[in-house]
């Protein structure tokens, strides 16, 4: 084949790319699809441009993304170089007054400004929130089995007029998962349980959560073993058998939680993997995990 009809192939190739997308952009336009973004995907600087990409690209063909990020490894990052030594309980971050300010200057001064800044330079209008800004996460201080582990969260009520306000004005928000109670007090909150629940708020028809994982996996140890669509139902007796085990079982049980809350459609991605968002949503085989109601 001439160089002219390899490179009229490639074009070939694209347009078809871009025809299997037409219908789901079609079916999905005008949704709510809200994306929890934190690991790989938070500090690979390559990926965290396709992710921004995608994201973008969501927003130009009619759909309505809501970012919420973490960022535990740029917090364990910080507290580092301020000398603060980083303590967890049952995989919750300890957090007292001094670390409870670490924590508030890297998610809500520093990445929450940084992705909405990335976000408007790929051609969106893009704004930053935290779940202090108009009472959008009320949360009462967590107790894990009696014990106190300081400024750490759990939601009791929120509050979305501050996200659907930007949604409205075309703006795609940002979210950073620190919430305040009654008094005011800030509270560190997890981010998988803040998506779930502003998923449910906005009535959300998606939720994505971008991992360091392929999705759910049949076998563990075999990467190529991924269940593309696992109904909600199933997943209590999946983790009975062992498929789903050890930090897999949290990150699931925030998909049925979203599900009861009333999120269509659930997604666990490999955020390790560029343009993920694209390849789940816009075609056919996509490449995680899919959490549904029955």
């Amino acid at each position: 084949m001439t160089d002219n009809g390899a490179c009229m192939q490639d074009y070939i190739e694209k347009a078809k790319i871009l025809v299997e997308a037409l219908p789901y952009i079609k079916e999905f336009n005008g949704i709510t699809v809200v994306i929890k973004y934190g690991g790989s995907a938070l500090v690979n600087k390559d990926i965290k441009k396709s992710l921004m990409q995608d994201i973008a690209l969501l927003k130009f063909v009619g759909l309505k993304p809501v970012v919420v990020h973490g960022g535990g490894p740029e917090i364990n990052q910080m507290l580092g170089r301020l000398g603060i030594k980083s303590r967890f309980q049952d995989g919750l971050r300890v957090t007292d007054d001094e670390t409870m300010e670490v924590v508030e200057m890297v998610l809500n001064g520093k990445l929450n400004k940084e992705i909405a800044s990335d976000l408007t330079l790929h051609g969106i209008l893009s704004a930053g929130v935290c779940g202090k800004d108009g009472g959008l996460l009320k949360v009462e201080k967590l107790m894990p089995g009696g014990s106190d582990i300081g400024r750490v969260g759990t939601i009791k009520n929120v509050n979305p007029a501050v996200l659907k306000a930007l949604l409205d004005e075309d703006f795609v928000p940002v979210v950073s998962p620190v919430g305040a109670d009654l008094e005011g007090n800030s509270y560190n909150v997890n981010a998988d349980s803040a998506a779930v629940a502003i998923a449910g708020a906005l009535k959300a028809e998606k939720l994505v959560f971008l991992t360091d994982v392929e999705g759910i996996l049949q076998d563990r140890k075999d990467s190529s073993t991924v269940l593309t669509r696992v109904k909600a139902s199933r997943i209590p007796e999946m983790i009975e058998e062992g498929v789903i085990s050890g930090g897999m079982i949290p990150k699931v049980q925030s998909c049925v939680d979203a599900v009861h809350a009333g999120v269509s459609h659930v997604h666990i991605l490999d955020g390790r993997v560029e343009h993920c968002l694209l390849l789940e949503i816009f075609t056919k085989e996509g490449i995680g995990s899919m959490v549904e109601k029955d």
